[in-house]
């Protein structure tokens, strides 16, 4: 059988779950880069030493991956005010790459833009130019394995 329970009365009051870094009481800081919803799927990717700094990346509804906010662990920075500064040259180079200067928006979370623009007058970058060169290279191998098998 079946016992009914009593209720005492008091109802608990609903609370809704707290974002992540919400309340400032986690091991990183969170800096989104794009809003999650213009995400499906989520992954979490270790940059560098396990624990230090933490690519979220989100895949879009056409299958594309792109970067949907950093999380830099509190021993790699620390906030100074409404900023956040950076402790390691790894944390630099994330906040170096972010396109503007993390805005503080409460807890351990900020918000920033994806990354800097590029002048039409510096391009190809350095590293446009490398990714050339390496895709130039895998064309040139496939079409000599193709002619190989021809022969």
């Amino acid at each position: 059988m079946s016992k009914s329970r009593k209720s005492s009365g008091k109802r608990r009051a609903k609370t809704r779950r707290a974002k992540p870094g919400a309340r400032g009481r986690g091991g990183f800081f969170h800096i989104q880069v794009r809003p999650k919803s213009d995400f499906d799927f989520f992954r979490n990717q270790d940059v560098g030493t396990r624990g230090g700094l933490e690519r979220v990346a989100g895949r879009r509804a056409n299958g594309t991956w792109d970067t949907q906010k950093w999380l830099i662990g509190k021993s790699e920075a620390h906030r100074a005010g409404k900023r956040l500064e950076p402790d390691t040259a790894a944390a630099r180079k994330v906040l170096k790459q972010l396109g503007s200067v993390p805005r503080h928006l409460g807890g351990d979370r900020f918000i920033a833009k994806p990354h800097r623009n590029i002048p039409e007058g510096a391009k190809p970058t350095p590293a446009m130019r490398r990714a050339q060169l390496t895709n130039i290279k895998k064309a040139q191998a496939a079409v000599r394995k193709r002619r190989r098998k021809r022969a």
